[in-house]
């Protein structure tokens, strides 16, 4: 109880530092242009980016929607994939051995060079999105959930073992359980890249989603709306990658830990 009430305290303490130095540099950047160092048409001060936000709220939130459906849907789609696919490299060498190197190349793969070619194939539907969006998160989520597999204690597995466990039984009660932690891990890092495969599918071809608004502002020279959607697109980010945790620790509870504790220094 006692670490728990201190974690908390230092959780808070986290967030208030991240906060203040935040609050330092939209400050420093609000000075540097409103003082000449920077042209407003190019370089919106915050105050600037915080009008946009209030006066477009409506545009933004109506295109707001569409993005987060393509992101939501190509995760959740990401993650059954990923499952299902690490469970049979997890079951099969031969499996692992085949795929596993073109899981690596297909991480070659220019996604801003394949998404126009994607939109002009399937068209500017949703379709497109989910698989530019299941492509930037799905490899994330393998590795992640392999790494789980492959840390199950041997001790373990062995006890099972000897009480007869079945094959299915040791996987569902033992390996699955263990790898849990790692498919949420790689969902929470899917999420970062997810937002982005998005946004690089709508300005590919689409005619509504923050991706589609960000390219119309920039041609139009309203940087201030340009830059509120990378704000929305930040804050969804970043909200995503807490929920995930949180999830986590509810669903998980024999894994908890401090959400983002992973980005501590040791």
């Amino acid at each position: 109880m006692r670490r728990a009430v201190i974690r908390f305290g230092a959780d808070r303490r986290s967030l208030l530092h991240a906060f203040l130095l935040l609050v330092v540099l939209a400050g420093a950047w609000e000075l540097y242009v409103d003082v000449g160092g920077g042209n407003s048409l190019v370089l919106p001060a915050p105050h600037q980016i915080a009008v946009a936000l209030y006066q477009d709220r409506s545009l933004l939130w109506s295109n707001f929607l569409v993005t987060a459906e393509e992101v939501l849907l190509g995760v959740l789609f990401a993650v059954v994939a990923a499952l299902a696919l690490a469970t049979a490299m997890h079951f099969s060498r031969i499996v692992r051995s085949s795929v596993y190197p073109l899981l690596i190349a297909s991480q070659t793969i220019p996604i801003p060079l394949m998404a126009p070619i994607l939109v002009l194939w399937l068209g500017f539907g949703l379709e497109p999105k989910l698989i530019v969006v299941g492509l930037v998160s799905f490899f994330s989520i393998v590795v992640t959930t392999l790494a789980g597999f492959a840390s199950v204690d041997p001790e373990l597995t062995k006890l099972m073992r000897t009480f007869g466990a079945s094959r299915w039984r040791l996987f569902v009660s033992v390996e699955l359980r263990w790898a849990l932690p790692g498919v949420f891990t790689g969902a929470r890092l899917a999420v970062i890249f997810a937002v982005l495969g998005a946004v690089l599918a709508e300005e590919a071809g689409a005619n509504s989603g923050l991706g589609y608004v960000f390219t119309q502002s920039v041609a139009q020279l309203l940087t201030a709306r340009a830059f509120a959607t990378v704000v929305i697109l930040s804050a969804f980010a970043i909200l995503l990658f807490a929920g995930i945790g949180l999830i986590q620790r509810i669903a998980l509870p024999w894994s908890r830990q401090p959400i983002g504790s992973e980005l501590e220094p040791r």
